[in-house]
């Protein structure tokens, strides 16, 4: 990873198109998210982030269960749209799990009372930093990615089918493979309606 870091920034897209091949190692696929977790900084150093990676079966079964999911809450004359998404997803390498563990967090409030509305607010923050600096680090390797939310929909049966803890609130799943297709162009809001310099 000895790109420039905008340069990183840039390549970082939703890659939806995507393969069961990966450019790199399931090793340092491991690899990345392991210092990516340690590294990203999080409020009173918390660490709140957890993370889950799942590959082959397991990383086909998640996709089965959102599957399950969907056709529960879906219209079937609608479906067809949802299931190719779904299968879009499943063709991929592997998947990241993002959580955040809620325990740590209400240990925090308990502790710093003065802070407590914020705790909850940080670890979403911190999240945000992961999921990111992930997805990032994978482009910088040729790996494509997207960022889902199906939490609600398949939070429960998830931890129990991979006995994930129940403090541990999903955030986000990070289908990710081999770019089969490369994202469209991507159109830019004015920078000087986003950015103010003040002197």
């Amino acid at each position: 990873m000895n790109k420039n870091f905008f340069d990183a920034i840039k390549e970082r897209r939703s890659i939806y198109a995507i393969s069961k091949e990966s450019p790199i190692s399931d090793e340092k696929i491991v690899k990345i998210v392991e210092e990516v977790v340690k590294h990203v900084p999080s409020a009173f150093n918390s660490q709140t982030t957890r993370t889950v990676i799942l590959l082959g079966e397991s990383h086909n079964k998640l996709w089965d269960i959102t599957m399950e999911a969907l056709r529960k809450v879906v219209p079937e004359k609608d479906f067809s749209s949802t299931e190719e998404k779904i299968n879009s997803f499943k063709a991929g390498h592997g998947t990241v799990l993002f959580f955040e563990d809620f325990a740590v967090v209400e240990s925090l409030q308990k502790q710093f009372e003065l802070y407590k509305d914020n705790f909850p607010v940080w670890a979403l923050q911190t999240s945000g930093m992961m999921q990111f600096s992930v997805w990032t680090a994978f482009a910088t390797e040729g790996i494509g990615a997207s960022l889902q939310h199906y939490t609600e929909l398949i939070d429960e049966q998830v931890k129990k089918e991979f006995n994930i803890p129940n403090n541990w609130k999903m955030i986000s799943q990070m289908p990710f493979g081999k770019i089969v297709k490369a994202a469209g162009e991507k159109t830019f809001n004015p920078i000087e309606d986003m950015v103010k310099v003040l002197r």
